[in-house]
């Protein structure tokens, strides 16, 4: 059973690094097999196909980032201290992806909705659901700040809606040219957007 299962993770993330870095549909289960290092019987063993390997793949990294997620909009700090942790969290996040493998890999989920979204029905409804689940994260937040005069916004869901568009686009951009530092503008544009001041700043940790 162990040796099964481990099967499964090596092939989970052998395909999620592989995604990472060259996207979807220039991979091949042999390849993907290969960097396992399981035997091509392994992979239909656990998945029907290579499509179906791409949904577990993005399911498990909903599931990190969505700790992640929460973590940052979670905490008892101000509503806008917590978006901007975010934000800060995301930089980092790409950051090191690039120190790791000297690119900067972007964000999976933008990337594979640009490469599948108008080919792969199940993928892009799968997408759909998560960037829509991450609307609904950041709404909450904003509907806080809103309810305490922190910010001007019509529509706590649309405001949402455009802070994550933001977000992802500016991820995109820094994924484009390679440089993290697209992602610096982030804080003070949502700012912007969501027509707030910046918010004190908190007491750093040592």
């Amino acid at each position: 059973m162990g040796r099964t299962s481990d099967a499964r993770e090596k092939i989970l993330g052998a395909a999620q690094s592989l995604i990472e870095l060259r996207g979807y549909s220039a991979l091949g289960v042999a390849e993907i097999c290969k960097a396992a290092g399981v035997p091509k019987g392994s992979f239909y063993y656990f998945f029907e196909s290579k499509e179906a390997l791409a949904l577990a793949v993005i399911d498990e990294q909903w599931a990190g980032q969505k700790s992640a997620w929460a973590r940052a909009l979670g905490s008892d700090d101000e509503p806008l201290i917590r978006l901007r942790r975010l934000f800060e969290d995301t930089e980092a996040s790409q950051l090191a992806g690039q120190q790791s493998c000297g690119t900067v890999s972007g964000c999976m989920f933008g990337n594979l909705t640009l490469e599948m979204s108008n080919q792969t029905e199940s993928v892009r409804e799968r997408l759909q659901a998560i960037f829509e689940e991450q609307v609904g994260m950041v709404e909450s937040v904003i509907s806080e700040a809103h309810a305490r005069h922190d910010i001007a916004v019509a529509d706590s869901r649309e405001a949402a809606r455009a802070v994550v568009a933001q977000l992802e686009g500016q991820v995109l951009f820094a994924k484009l040219y390679n440089n993290t530092q697209q992602l610096g503008p982030l804080w003070s544009n949502c700012l912007a957007l969501l027509g707030a001041s910046m918010p004190q700043e908190p007491v750093a940790e040592i």
